[in-house]
């Protein structure tokens, strides 16, 4: 679709200006004139005049998006429009493709859609969470301190997975590591000590020969190792893709020891500090709680979500299904049946969402310091006995020759 630059009179004769995307230019002039604006001059902006190229499907980073957030905010909350804040953020963003999505926002608010509407035609940088507070806050006239929440939610959550990051990173990358090692070994340093032994003559002692035969087996079925794991890791993906599939692998993970704590946990922390947002921006909480358990992460928890919306919709309160559902902690629904007894739900649920990403937090710390000894105790072991078993021969030639 082409952007035009134009320029025109309102009736009143003011003049205006602005860019647009159209079909064509009587389309443009079309569009205009039903806002009450008479087009004087039109011109169609060539590839040469266009900025930058950008991509408004690629995703935006996260603390872009919080940036853009809270500078908005500050700006609307100084007195600023809408348009004018979003044309001096438009100039000084960072990012090109969340530069250009911004300008093509401006544009349509200034061709007549609203804020939120604007921001539903990009879903890979504003979820629907984002979309539909800014309505309860267009609606609702506060816009800026609605942006100021969203802003501190996404920090918020931005940290909360960084710290679950920072627990997988490490042992996950350990572990690689040492099977990378493992396999070096067995496919290039051991096939030589294996010539060597043969020229000895000796008899091999048997930890040595196991570890002959295991490196003799991977050299010679590297090849459909690795396509039996890329073709096993392909079919668990379009397995999860599957509702049953995510079902029964995210109950897996809420049984494993420790990881599945720690999964629970953060799931809790996301969906409390969500809720307490979209409630205290106005949102009503049917509506809350269906985006809400789009962001669980766990389909367990968000089952439990579904169900607790469906139960509250019949005139339920919200604590008699979380309980029945045996996933929440007990904390929790004690806190949500104090919250709605005393009618400040968002307050208790924010207060929630900070004891468990502390909480996660803690144990994320305590599982890192866990697992430093187990997995030196793990590279001991196999590394390890892999050398003593190729040394074993040697010790043995030189007793017998002592």
């Amino acid at each position: 679709m082409p952007l035009y630059e134009w320029q025109g009179k309102t009736g009143r004769g003011d003049a205006r200006s602005g860019t647009l995307k159209a079909d064509s230019e009587a389309l443009l002039r079309a569009t205009l004139r039903k806002e009450g604006i008479i087009v004087t001059k039109v011109s169609e902006k060539k590839s040469g005049d266009q900025t930058e190229r950008y991509n408004p499907k690629k995703k935006i980073k996260t603390l872009a998006v919080v940036l853009f957030t809270r500078q908005l905010s500050t700006m609307i909350t100084s007195g600023l429009p809408l348009v004018q804040s979003l044309e001096i953020l438009s100039n000084q963003i960072e990012d090109k493709n969340l530069r250009g999505i911004v300008r093509e926002i401006k544009a349509k608010i200034e061709g007549g859609s609203r804020f939120a509407d604007a921001l539903r035609d990009y879903p890979k940088c504003f979820d629907e969470l984002y979309v539909n507070l800014v309505v309860a806050g267009e609606e609702g006239g506060m816009l800026d301190t609605v942006l100021n929440r969203l802003a501190i939610y996404m920090e918020k959550i931005e940290k909360l997975k960084k710290k679950i990051k920072s627990a997988m990173i490490y042992p996950i990358s350990i572990i690689v590591v040492a099977i990378g090692v493992v396999m070096v070994l067995l496919i290039f340093v051991i096939p030589v000590f294996e010539g060597m032994f043969k020229d000895m003559g000796a008899e091999l002692p048997l930890p040595t020969q196991v570890v002959i035969n295991f490196s003799k087996f991977v050299k010679s079925y590297i090849i459909y190792m690795i396509v039996a794991l890329g073709i096993g890791v392909f079919l668990f993906r379009r397995y999860y893709k599957t509702e049953n599939g995510r079902r029964t692998v995210d109950r897996l993970v809420l049984k494993v020891p420790v990881f599945g704590v720690l999964a629970l946990k953060s799931s809790v922390a996301r969906v409390t500090r969500t809720l307490s947002t979209l409630l205290s921006s106005g949102v009503a909480i049917l509506e809350s709680l269906v985006i809400v358990a789009r962001v669980a992460k766990n389909k367990i928890v968000e089952d439990a979500l579904i169900v607790a919306r469906t139960k509250i919709s019949e005139g339920k309160s919200m604590s008699e299904p979380l309980q029945e559902s045996g996933i929440f902690p007990p904390m929790v629904v004690q806190m949500v049946q104090v919250g709605e007894s005393t009618g400040a739900l968002d307050n208790m649920l924010n207060k929630i969402a900070d004891f468990y990403e502390e909480d996660v937090d803690n144990l994320v710390t305590n599982l890192t310091s866990l697992m430093e000894p187990l997995i030196m105790m793990f590279l001991g072991v196999i590394l390890g006995g892999l050398i003593i078993a190729m040394y074993l021969p040697i010790f043995k030639l030189g007793q017998a020759v002592g």
